[in-house]
């Protein structure tokens, strides 16, 4: 689905990502994980065509290095930002209508399953989305990136700042989107939901990818987590 190769990329003189390789499956959920500052958040920027790239990155077999981030998105792409990108402004359900393909063929996903799925939504369907908590802000940008019925999906740090109780509901919407043919890349800095829901992961560490494996041979990667992951 994705295939990423020798990936490079800066912002300005500052040389951020070096060299990375990786892949995405068809259907698969794969986790990039690492401290902050690693290259994380720029790879899926890098991907989505909002910083120059120099590299491959292949998407369904044909390269999208130089192409516009609409046009990424077009082709099947949909990216969840880590800063709960929503309108404040519009309600929740102008948010949602905002999300949507002007497409001949059927979505996987409908209004209806995103307020069944989040009745807090549901409930708040004509609210503007600037009210809405931390944790609702979230369930709404990651609603109107599937109302664009995304083939892949990248998902930067869903988790962070919210109760245990919504992460739980972000790990079971996950694996629901993957369930459906939905490839994911999550972009995480905490273990716990990227080693329950992820087939595979890839550490990164100093703009490079320093660890490739499942989530148990992770487990078993002391030296590994202590050097790249741990505080």
């Amino acid at each position: 689905m994705l295939e990423v190769a020798d990936l490079n990329a800066w912002y300005g003189k500052s040389h951020i990502l070096r060299g990375v390789n990786f892949r995405v499956g068809a259907g698969e959920i794969v986790s990039l994980l690492g401290r902050n500052g690693v290259g994380r958040s720029t790879t899926v920027k890098t991907i989505m065509g909002e910083v120059e790239p120099k590299g491959s990155i292949l998407f369904k077999g044909k390269q999208i290095v130089g192409k516009k981030s609409y046009e990424i998105a077009q082709l099947g792409i949909g990216c969840v930002p880590e800063n709960r990108d929503i309108f404040p402004g519009l309600t929740v359900r102008q948010n949602l209508l905002l999300g949507m393909k002007n497409t001949k063929g059927s979505s996987r996903w409908t209004m209806d399953e995103m307020f069944a799925m989040f009745p807090n939504l549901g409930e708040r369907a004509d609210v503007a989305g600037g009210v809405l908590s931390g944790g609702e802000q979230q369930m709404l940008c990651m609603c109107r990136t599937l109302m664009g019925d995304p083939e892949l999906i990248m998902i930067d740090e869903p988790t962070e700042g919210l109760a245990p109780k919504v992460v739980e509901q972000v790990g079971l919407l996950l694996q629901e989107i993957a369930s459906r043919g939905v490839s994911i890349l999550l972009v995480e800095q905490k273990l716990t939901i990227a080693l329950r829901i992820s087939q595979r992961l890839y550490v990164m560490g100093h703009g490079q990818i320093v660890y490739e494996g499942t989530p148990a041979s992770l487990m078993q990667a002391d030296e590994v987590r202590r050097e790249w992951l741990e505080v």
